[in-house]
């Protein structure tokens, strides 16, 4: 089945959680990255600020596409609150944000830009996600072992803290990896 037109796909995304959720869809792709400082304007809304990120990182990118090409970025934001958590820097920082999400309900908000050389869509999806109220030595442990300084939130929900410690999710599970895989699949087929 020829789901799509005949793309030449591009993720634009180190990220191996996304890498694995585009071969999901069973399409050939190209991981080409370039670094791209993640900084946002102050008064963007929460759902605007993961949006904004992945239009910023299709923009080096944009003079170099072909026709035919079709480049996927994405960035994923937690928030809590008015509180948006990005990837933490170090131990203490991740610490800081698994305790403050322990035992509470937060948003993850992925923004998606799908770009060719003639135009650019993008869009977001959101999940709510609920810790359990979450033990010192859990996380201690889940630091120790899987160090997630690359992950928004600190934390990973395919990982060992998602298994053992999220109770409720509502929205895609994949938005939450990093990729809302099923959204992305629809807003391909109509770009």
């Amino acid at each position: 089945m020829n789901w799509f037109p005949q793309y030449n796909f591009i993720l634009a995304s180190k990220s191996p959680r996304r890498q694995q959720l585009l071969k999901s869809l069973n399409i050939d792709f190209d991981v080409i990255t370039k670094e791209v400082d993640e900084i946002y304007p102050e008064g963007l809304q929460r759902e605007e600020i993961p949006v904004f990120l992945a239009e910023l990182k299709s923009k080096p990118f944009i003079p170099e596409l072909s026709d035919g090409d079709l480049l996927i970025t994405a960035d994923t934001v937690v928030c809590l609150g008015n509180s948006v958590l990005g990837k933490p820097r170090d131990y203490d920082e991740a610490f800081a944000m698994l305790e403050n999400l322990s035992g509470k309900e937060h948003q993850v908000i992925t923004g998606v830009c799908i770009s060719s050389n003639k135009k650019m869509h993008s869009f977001y999806s959101l999940s709510n996600v609920r810790f359990k109220k979450l033990l010192r030595p859990e996380i201690e442990y889940y630091i120790t072992e899987f160090k997630p300084y690359d992950k928004a939130g600190a934390y990973g929900i395919q990982e060992w803290i998602g298994t053992i410690g999220i109770t409720h999710i509502e929205g895609s599970f994949y938005n939450v990896m990093g990729l809302p895989i099923q959204k992305l699949y629809e807003e391909i087929q109509k770009f």
